[in-house]
């Protein structure tokens, strides 16, 4: 073990890592070993998010608009707990504690002050965006992306810039709808290769969402929540339980709460199957069996309907949108309705959700919500999106955006092209 807490085989790693990440930015080759799989597959949807390995990380907020937007993060009442349990570590090891957002932009970034300098010249600071969308592999931006504790050592950073440097994030979500809220992250030098620094931001994360849990508490009694965008399986959390449904249970909730009139079963029959020879046999045991999941006071029939109210992601993301509160519509979702589901019920209701919110942010014409789209995994292919970000995003930043839009458009011809060439398997 070296002073700074690697090995000798591990630092033959990082150059190997290195020479694999010179040749796949050069060339697109990408050869296993030396790269971890989670590390390939980063750098692969860096590579298709047209992500420069030479460009920064663009700052999108500061000063008072940074500071309002940090006041009501929901992440925001959990920032005590966060600095109590890093802030010392991340000082006197020389180390910077991170909290990004869902979109992978940085709300906090505090340390050890010679750390905070270096980190400076990378743009990892407070108000830029690093979501693996915009900066390429990196631990909070890759733990977004896979929602899930991500390390990323080193050279297996996508950007050049960012070599020198090791982090460990983990995802935080809502205690109490499992919605995604941002990261934790600690970033500094080789030191923190350790496995430990990410079981310890898996501890933190764990720990700052015990206490939002302790901060909000669901009302008991309260109407049943339905956390549907984003997720094939929902969750529904009713009382004190939370039950995680399957996908076909997720989608006949889905119908009910978006119907809280109740639907027959062959109304209910045409929204869930996309074939017609399924019997209205299947879906009364289907439904059979969610009754005895959620029990019968919570599903009635005659017609099928949800005994109370629900209060369900989508119906609030789709009320934020009448109201005009665009912000706050797109901060709630969190992504596509259902995302794997074929149900024809289903994709109507998807589409519609996201094709409301996508006109309503090209109307507001606002660059930090149309960045937050278009960066997110379902934006990253709207083109018409990317071009109301180049219009709407000051000139300094317009770069990579252009960029990005030169890349779809060239995709967009090449599909064209070959939607018209027939391969030899459709020749006669």
């Amino acid at each position: 073990m070296n002073a700074d807490g690697t090995t000798d085989s591990a630092a033959r790693d990082t150059g190997a890592v290195r020479r694999a990440h010179d040749v796949f930015t050069s060339g697109g080759e990408l050869s296993r070993p030396p790269v971890r799989e989670l590390v390939a597959a980063s750098w692969r949807r860096s590579a298709r998010a047209r992500v420069s390995p030479d460009g920064a990380a663009c700052v999108e907020l500061a000063d008072d608009d940074l500071a309002a937007y940090r006041e009501e993060h929901p992440l925001a009442p959990a920032m005590p707990v966060v600095r109590e349990l890093m802030g010392a570590y991340a000082r006197d090891g020389e180390h910077l504690l991170a909290v990004c957002d869902a979109a992978g932009r940085m709300l906090w970034v505090e340390g050890h002050p010679g750390t905070l300098r270096k980190a400076r010249g990378m743009n990892f600071v407070a108000g830029a965006r690093w979501s693996e969308a915009a900066a390429g592999t990196n631990a909070p931006g890759t733990a977004i992306a896979m929602d899930r504790p991500v390390q990323v050592c080193a050279a297996e950073h996508f950007r050049r810039r960012v070599q020198a440097w090791t982090c460990a994030a983990a995802p935080v979500h809502d205690p109490h709808t499992g919605r995604l809220l941002g990261a934790v992250d600690i970033t500094g030098g080789d030191g923190l290769s350790h496995p430990h620094s990410l079981a310890f931001v898996q501890a933190v994360a764990r720990a700052a969402e015990a206490h939002l849990a302790l901060q909000a508490p669901p009302a008991p009694g309260g109407r049943p929540r339905l956390t549907a965008l984003g997720r094939d399986e929902a969750l529904l959390r009713i009382d004190s339980r939370s039950v995680r449904l399957s996908r076909r249970h997720s989608e006949i909730l889905v119908v009910l709460a978006h119907r809280p009139e109740g639907v027959s079963g062959d109304e209910l029959l045409v929204q869930l199957y996309e074939d017609e020879s399924v019997t209205p046999v299947t879906l009364r045991a289907e439904l059979s069996r969610l009754r005895a999941l959620l029990g019968p006071e919570v599903l009635r029939s005659r017609p099928y309907r949800l005994a109370s109210p629900v209060d369900a992601d989508f119906a609030a993301v789709d009320r934020r949108l009448a109201s005009g509160a665009v912000s706050a519509a797109l901060g709630a979702y969190a992504g596509p309705l259902l995302p794997g589901s074929r149900a024809p019920g289903i994709v109507r209701l998807r589409e519609r959700l996201a094709d409301r919110l996508r006109a309503a942010l090209v109307d507001r014409a606002d660059p930090g919500l149309l960045a937050d789209w278009a960066y997110s995994a379902w934006g990253e292919d709207d083109v018409e999106l990317w071009r109301a970000l180049a219009d709407a995003v000051p000139a300094v930043q317009r770069p990579p955006v252009l960029a990005r839009l030169r890349a779809l458009d060239a995709e967009l011809s090449a599909g064209a092209t070959g939607l018209q060439r027939p391969g030899p398997q459709t020749r006669r």
